[in-house]
């Protein structure tokens, strides 16, 4: 693993797992405030509905109080028609009962009316009407007990309180359904748990937001980095080739200057001596044979000093620095024409001046391409174009050869060596090289900045 994606993940990895422990505290954090107000909220509505039934009964009790004076039947009557009258909301009603259980008054359940319900339990088996009788008794209060929902007619807690009519021997009561009680505490929940949802939304959004952003910093690092080394590869490239040419220079020095130079003393020294023989007329034997073996090593000493000057040409060509880019491509141009045979046309101003390293660069490029055409290609015309455009200096050699593969040419370590070696030359002077090949030919285009 990359020593740069180690530190992004010593930097993520911390990250989220503070992230994580944020969201499992906000979380159980919520769930704390959730049952917090549940103990805040639920005894709140319960008294709540505990005054308000308390108020509604307090509030029956005086509309008949004017009644219970009297013990007729009809001042009864007139009471259970009021009490019947008394309603609030779709399931608030009063009931009465007398002392053994019988039902006066149910103004929802009208069938009731004249039963005794004494025995009616619930479903666990609890007596209801006897326990609303006896809280009565007590002097009245509250009860918890279960009854049939008119508006539903479904059976569901309810919360009730009952007094007594002394005068009559009356139980009197109302009561309150409890589910919108249980409807807060879910109506809490749901709240909590979509808080909680959108808390952990945004959190998760923190998450994803900071560690995209130490990614991307480390992936800007990541790409600065190999910036700078690819600017170093390029510059460390620039410097090697630079340091070769200076060597290829030195040497040519060495060999136009000293080997060439002693050699040339030796044709001197050989050609005196075989002027001398010649002048010594007749020749014995032995003289003419020492005559014929001079001949040969003066042959051989032009050939040898031939190749010298063939090789200080090549290694650096005087001409590139005397007369400049052009005139040097030409001679090269001249030379490969001459020993291969294939025409060449040239597209170029001899006045265009290339800077020391890009000039190099691009006689090195066409040398190389040259040799590889002269050894593959069988071509019969090749063009050069050499122009200064747009402050660069675009070269293109193309040749009507029979072209190559050129990723698979590309991909061999030694069949590629020569393409990669012009590639990198062009590269580190911050260049650019393509190469197209078909069957129809080669294209070899280089492109250097001028500044």
């Amino acid at each position: 693993m990359q020593l740069r994606l180690k530190f992004v993940l010593l930097a993520v990895v911390p990250l989220l797992l503070a992230i994580a422990a944020v969201a499992a505290v906000v979380k159980l954090q919520s769930q704390a405030l959730t049952d917090a107000e549940h103990a805040i909220v639920e005894p709140a509505l319960m008294d709540a509905r505990r005054h308000e039934l308390q108020n509604y009964v307090t509030l029956a009790l005086a509309s008949i109080e004017h009644l219970t004076a009297r013990s007729d039947p009809a001042a009864r009557a007139a009471a259970l028609d009021v009490l019947s009258q008394l309603e609030f909301g779709d399931d608030g009603y009063f009931f009465v009962y007398d002392m053994d259980g019988r039902a006066l008054m149910h103004p929802r359940q009208p069938d009731l009316v004249g039963r005794n319900l004494w025995e009616v339990r619930d479903a666990q088996g609890r007596p209801t009407i006897q326990n609303l009788i006896a809280r009565a008794r007590e002097g009245g209060g509250f009860v918890d007990f279960v009854w049939r929902r008119p508006s539903t007619g479904r059976t569901e807690n309810k919360l009730g309180y009952v007094a007594i009519v002394p005068e009559w021997g009356w139980m009197i009561g109302t009561g309150l359904y409890t589910d919108d009680i249980v409807a807060a505490r879910e109506r809490i929940d749901r709240q909590a748990q979509v808080a909680i949802r959108n808390t952990m939304g945004v959190i998760a959004g923190i998450a994803v937001v900071a560690t995209l952003l130490v990614a991307l910093a480390g992936l800007a690092l990541n790409v600065s980095d190999r910036r700078d080394a690819e600017q170093k590869m390029r510059e460390l490239a620039r410097q090697v080739v630079r340091s070769q040419e200076k060597e290829r220079s030195r040497v040519a020095r060495e060999l136009h200057d000293g080997v060439s130079q002693s050699l040339v003393s030796v044709k001197f020294l050989l050609e005196s001596a075989q002027a001398r023989l010649d002048q010594a007329q007749p020749l014995p034997d032995p003289a003419n044979a020492a005559r014929t073996t001079l001949s040969r090593g003066l042959a051989g000493v032009e050939e040898v000093l031939g190749d010298v000057r063939r090789i200080s040409h090549g290694l650096r060509p005087t001409m590139l620095d005397t007369l400049g880019l052009v005139p040097a491509m030409r001679q090269v141009l001249d030379e490969f024409a001459q020993r291969s045979g294939v025409a060449v046309d040239i597209e170029a101003d001899d006045s265009l001046v290339a800077p020391g390293d890009a000039g190099t660069a691009l006689f090195r490029l066409l040398q190389e391409a040259l040799n590889n055409v002269e050894r593959h290609a069988r071509a019969t015309r090749l063009t050069l174009r050499l122009v200064a455009e747009s402050g660069a200096l675009w070269l293109d050699i193309r040749d009507d050869g029979r072209g190559f593969d050129v990723e698979s040419v590309s991909a061999s370590p030694q069949r590629g060596l020569g393409l990669s070696s012009m590639r990198e030359r062009i590269e580190a002077l911050g260049g650019r090289f393509e190469l197209y090949s078909d069957g129809s030919g080669t294209l070899l285009s280089a492109r250097l900045p001028l500044t």
